[in-house]
């Protein structure tokens, strides 16, 4: 089954299309090309910023002209992440969406329905001739996974509404109507390259069979962090023996916990017996603690050829303390919306870099500003004790939650009456691009609204196709009824 044959078929069917069109963050111009021409083949004004953001405006149907604009708001960006055995181009190959079950999933790549759907929500709406709305603003923003910069760089005069539905969000029945703010912070150990000396036990050791997840949305199930793992291991055959590092790398983005991560080392010959006794006891320690939170990890050793290269002995150590030293997970929960995570941070990459420099990548957040700059303090002084060159990102803003909201306790209402059950309005821990419109448009009446979405920044994404059916029906009599 296709899922073009999907109900309602004119979303599924811009989903597809859009499943079509490469759009990497920072390489979206194929996409943009996509809207422009999908705004004038549907005869409606469509403008692009200087950022690459697009809007493409549809007129109020007769008896609404009345009514407040409404911008309707997604992300044309996605996170690409594939299977270590999944050959993919993500630069120029469509992505392999199939249905299985109650689940619309990619072939051993992530999705994108974050934020695919969101904007194949926007389409049908604007491509449809049978809906009544007011004045629609369709916004679709570049670059919001790595940097949240087409929100950043948006022109202030753009957006002409009062109210905004973002279109990002990732379960049924629950409307955001706060997010928490980020930030980014890299440590870059400078390293001197060595010969590697022959005669030892030469190995890889690697992580693999994570869940990984969104550093926001799933940051508080406890999964295991690839890049944590492999530090406790090394770290303590280097406590135990002489152990030389020649490649350490793990993760891949900053918004994403890490799944896999490998390291190629060596031991002296005489302690081989010795570490793979080691490396059984710790796999145990591994599964054990992850029975429950991410039961499909695998830890794998085997011997390698001989490395030309080893990184020197003391950045390898102040490396690894570093690594072990640096927090991951939640480090507070809030006291004003009880359940929700309030301050966390993420191990999200390790990666060596040309010049022998080897980068480590965090990312930190809060919905508390003075508690984001705090954890971000924390985790710059552990690398700059380690010797790291230490810098942060600029950062974006946190949404501060208006319960009052009109538009969310419409997008509620609405919710109740139609499918008989009880809403949520709440707020996020994941990054919102909402913070920055506020700074923008301070006017804004703000709520963010999505289909249920799991494994979203993994290949594990899937997106359910009857809460999506009903996610289309809650946007379409909330525009009627607003």
């Amino acid at each position: 089954m296709d899922i073009k044959s999907l109900e309602p078929q004119r979303l599924w069917k811009e989903f597809y299309d859009i499943c079509q069109v490469p759009r990497p963050s920072k390489k979206e111009g194929k996409i943009i090309a996509y809207l422009q021409e999908f705004g004038k083949r549907h005869n409606l004004d469509t403008r692009t910023d200087a950022a690459g953001n697009v809007l493409i405006c549809k007129p109020a149907t007769p008896g609404y002209e009345d009514k407040p604009t409404v911008i309707l708001q997604s992300h044309m960006d996605m996170v690409c992440e594939k299977n270590n055995d999944t050959v993919h181009n993500f630069d120029t190959d469509p992505i392999q969406a199939y249905i299985d079950g109650e689940w619309v999933k990619a072939r051993g790549t992530t999705l994108g329905a974050d934020n695919g759907i969101g904007m194949a929500t926007e389409l049908a709406i604007l491509a449809s001739s049978d809906l009544r709305h007011p004045r629609l603003e369709c916004l679709f923003t570049v670059d919001e996974e790595t940097g949240l910069t087409g929100a950043f760089a948006i022109d202030p005069a753009l957006l002409k509404g009062s109210i905004l539905i973002n279109l990002d969000s990732e379960d049924d029945g629950e409307f955001f109507i706060g997010c928490a703010g980020g930030m980014n912070t890299t440590a870059t150990f400078p390293y001197k390259k060595e010969e590697m000396p022959e005669g030892l036990f030469y190995f890889e050791v690697k992580v693999s069979g994570l869940k990984g997840g969104h550093s926001g949305g799933d940051i508080h199930l406890n999964r295991g962090n690839a890049n944590k793992i492999l530090a406790r291991f090394l770290w303590q055959t280097m406590k135990e023996t002489d152990m030389k590092l020649s490649l350490i790398e793990g993760g891949n983005l900053h918004n994403a916990i890490p799944r896999e991560a490998r390291a190629v080392c060596a031991v002296p010959m005489d302690y081989k017996e010795t570490l793979r006794v080691e490396f059984n006891h710790f796999t145990a320690d591994i599964e054990g603690e992850l029975a429950i939170a991410d039961s499909g990890v695998r830890l794998n050793l085997e011997s390698c050829d001989r490395p030309a290269s080893m990184v020197d002995t003391g950045t390898t150590k102040r490396l690894l303390y570093a690594l072990i030293a640096c927090p991951h997970g939640v480090q507070r929960m809030s006291d004003e919306m009880p359940g929700i995570v309030e301050t966390s941070t993420n191990l999200a990459a390790i990666k060596m870099l040309d010049g022998d420099r080897i980068l480590v990548t965090t990312s930190q957040r809060s919905s508390v500003e003075s508690a984001k700059k705090d954890i971000a303090r924390t985790v710059e002084s552990v690398f700059t004790l380690a010797g790291a060159e230490v810098e942060h990102s600029e950062g974006y803003p946190g949404w501060k939650p208006n319960p009052k909201s009109p538009i969310a306790n419409i997008v509620a209402s609405t919710y109740e009456k139609l499918f008989g059950q009880k809403a949520k309005i709440i707020a996020i821990h994941a990054g919102l691009e909402c913070g920055l419109f506020l700074e923008k448009y301070p006017h804004l009446d703000m709520v963010s609204v999505g289909p249920t979405m799991r494994g979203v920044h993994s290949p594990d994404e899937q997106l359910h196709i009857g809460d999506t059916q009903k996610f289309w029906k809650l946007i379409v009599h909330v525009l009627e009824n607003i």
